[in-house]
């Protein structure tokens, strides 16, 4: 009888010990979602020294075959002339090849267009007018030049800069925050990049104006990066 009462003893302790843990694991839990949520934007600025520009050829003609020719030889001109400019193939793609048939008044087909375009990096910035003159001009009336934009093509370094530039913005807004609440911070909990923003690239659209000029002016200016990142601190 008293070996059985010395196991129920022990059985209930073991039931209150347990409901304790339990009830110190619901308040630890509990007190760690009393957190501050800090979010900042950090940037940083670099010279781009990619230029990416779209150019190609527009032919028509009374069919298909005659509009395809002509668009051919002259597409293959241009393409000759961004390499002869120090343009690498592999920094040359096509980005569009369409033929499509044009109508006069009355919805009856009059003749084919063929559209070519190109999608070029130019690395040499300092060269890129003269090249993108010298390609557009091997194509006379036909030239099309859809748009170019700048970019900064290895941007990890800048990124990285911008991000660490996030990183103290936050933490010192979490601080602001926690002065004003009245409340002490505790270890940081979680720091997450909430997003990159892209740059804006500057881009001109205008095929008449830049086939025509004797040497298109090219200015690179400057980018922004930005990225965003979250710090979640605990209250102490």
């Amino acid at each position: 009888m008293r070996s059985r009462s010395l196991v129920t003893a022990a059985l209930v302790m073991l039931v209150v010990v347990g409901a304790a843990a339990c009830s110190g694991d619901d308040h630890s839990t509990t007190a760690a979602r009393r957190t501050i949520t800090s979010n900042a934007v950090g940037a940083a600025e670099g010279t781009p020294d990619l230029l990416t520009i779209t150019i190609g050829v527009q032919t028509k003609a009374a069919n298909a075959s005659k509009a395809l020719a002509d668009n051919n030889t002259k597409a293959a001109a241009v393409i000759a002339r961004l390499k002869a400019g120090g343009v690498a193939e592999k920094d040359i793609q096509t980005a569009q090849l369409s033929v499509n048939p044009t109508y006069g008044p009355t919805s009856v087909i009059t003749g084919y267009e063929v559209s070519n375009l190109v999608t070029a990096k130019l690395r040499q910035l300092a060269a890129a007018g003269t090249v993108i003159d010298d390609a557009a001009t091997v194509a006379g009336n036909d030239a099309r030049v859809e748009g170019i934009s700048f970019s900064i093509d290895d941007d990890s370094s800048l990124l990285s800069q911008a991000r660490a530039n996030a990183v103290v913005q936050a933490i010192a807004r979490a601080k602001t925050m926690a002065r004003a609440a009245g409340v002490s911070l505790g270890r940081i909990r979680s720091i997450t990049d909430v997003a990159v923003q892209a740059p804006q690239p500057f881009e001109l659209r205008d095929s008449a104006a830049a086939a025509a000029s004797s040497s298109v002016p090219i200015q690179a200016g400057t980018q922004k990066l930005s990225v965003e990142v979250a710090v979640v601190y605990d209250i102490a």
